[in-house]
């Protein structure tokens, strides 16, 4: 019997529970989920309940969670003063139809601690990408967008385009076609969203310049995490920052996961300033709100009856008050740097097993998120990812799983998350599983064949 197969049976067996939830629920919703990133072969885990750095399925079984609602839940699971907090806030009333008090507060901390002038709220990401879209293309009076090659900025129309393209459709390396992510979205779409390759500075300057009268935005996560965990190469950042005062576009950074992995978010990691930037996920400590931030000139083009932006749940009272707690009392700069320490820690114990082990594997990580991958060389775009061995990550998370730990997000373009509320117990347990599966891993990897470079 294979690994996989030693590995999936085991995996049937100890979650018979959630297989008959399935059964139930995919005749209910396609797929028995609710996201389609939440599917996995052979069927999706079903879970009761969570807390602090542990999640429990419906079969009783307990996980230590490095996936972390898919980088969501720095503080971790029902922090105890995000708990306290929101049991007093909800005899409150949760939704008002109008401003909730606290906005104030809220975006007093935001603008604070991220640098910009003016915010707006919306509460999931997807809706603050369509949002500041809008925003970009009626501050500039532009309509086209450049975007990145394997970046996800939410499921809407316009940036579903060359997420996850096939090696058969993505054209030539340096002038990627433009790859519709879904049926149901019209050509003439997606003629308005340019594709570009990630850090290649040279391929983006011949594509901004041939674009020049018509861009309206410059989009980018400064680490593409829909591809993995791809760190910028030096001077790309800066160097789209340039290109975008050069040809009078603004420079938008979604951050709606990347608000979450540094203490004052990735833009002033990188020491970039861009003109339009989108947060959310960890900001709000697992409560659903996002953010529209950029400076002054560009936010106040929003104006009733001309600019749109609205939605009964923005700024709702729930939300607000978990992300002024989370922001102020959870997510700390010593919280942060306690995360990043473990989330070091992690990365060099399962950077220490592939190499004794002689696995071929790529660890990319920045403080408390990270990525592996199976592949001979590092991942820098999305090119270089579609060269992983997956078949590898799949046994990789099954037998982690199987052995009580989730490792990362459920597909190997996601990442883990350290949070707050982890402990060097967690980290230590996740490293001695890993090196209990390295054989099996590197046995799987040399019967794989090679892949074929694009």
């Amino acid at each position: 019997m294979s690994a996989i197969e030693r590995e999936t049976r085991e995996f049937e067996s100890r979650s018979s529970r959630s297989k008959g939830i399935f059964e139930k629920a995919r005749g209910l919703t396609p797929f028995g989920v609710h996201s389609n990133y939440r599917y996995i072969d052979p069927y999706p885990l079903y879970f009761s309940r969570a807390k602090g750095s542990k999640i429990w399925d419906a079969d009783g079984n307990e996980y230590i969670d490095f996936n972390m609602g898919f980088g969501a839940l720095v503080t971790g699971h029902s922090h105890p003063i995000l708990v306290r907090e929101i049991g007093n806030c909800i005899d409150k009333g949760v939704l008002y139809g109008f401003e909730a008090e606290d906005s104030v507060e809220l975006g007093r901390i935001v603008t604070s601690r991220f640098g910009y002038d003016m915010v707006r709220f919306s509460s999931t990401g997807a809706e603050a990408t369509m949002h500041a879209v809008r925003l970009a293309r009626a501050y500039t009076g532009r309509k086209k967008l450049l975007k990145f090659e394997g970046c996800y900025h939410g499921s809407h129309d316009s940036l579903l385009v060359s997420v996850k393209p096939t090696k058969e459709k993505v054209g030539d390396r340096k002038s990627p076609n433009q790859v519709p992510a879904s049926k149901g979205i019209p050509p003439e779409v997606i003629t308005n969203t340019i594709i570009a390759p990630f850090n290649d500075l040279e391929a983006c300057e011949a594509i901004i310049r041939n674009h020049r009268d018509e861009l309206a935005a410059i989009m980018l996560e400064p680490i593409p995490m829909n591809m993995g965990f791809v760190l910028p190469e030096k001077g790309f950042l800066e160097g789209l920052r340039r290109l975008a005062d050069e040809f009078n576009c603004l420079l938008f950074f979604d951050e709606i996961k990347t608000c979450g992995k540094f203490y004052r978010g990735a833009a002033d990691h990188f020491r970039i300033k861009p003109d339009l930037c989108t947060m959310g996920k960890a900001i709000a400590g697992g409560f659903p709100l996002s953010v529209i931030a950029g400076s002054k000139k560009v936010m106040e083009t929003i104006v009733p009856g001309q600019v749109s932006h609205a939605g009964t749940f923005n700024s709702n009272p729930l939300s607000v008050r978990a992300a002024i707690v989370t922001l102020r009392d959870v997510l700390t700069e010593s919280g942060f740097h306690f995360a990043e320490r473990l989330g070091e820690q992690l990365a060099k114990g399962y950077c220490d097993i592939a190499r004794d082990a002689q696995l071929e594997a790529q660890l990319q990580w920045i403080g408390l998120s990270g990525t592996i991958h199976f592949s001979e060389k590092p991942v820098r775009d999305w090119r270089s990812f579609l060269q992983t061995d997956t078949a590898t990550w799949f046994l990789f998370y099954l037998s982690m799983m199987n052995r009580g730990i989730i490792p990362t997000g459920t597909g190997p373009d996601e990442q883990w998350t350290l949070s707050v509320q982890h402990t060097e117990e967690d980290v230590n347990r996740a490293i001695e599983r890993f090196k209990s599966i390295a054989g099996d891993l590197k046995n799987v990897m040399e019967e794989m064949p090679l892949v074929e470079a694009l």
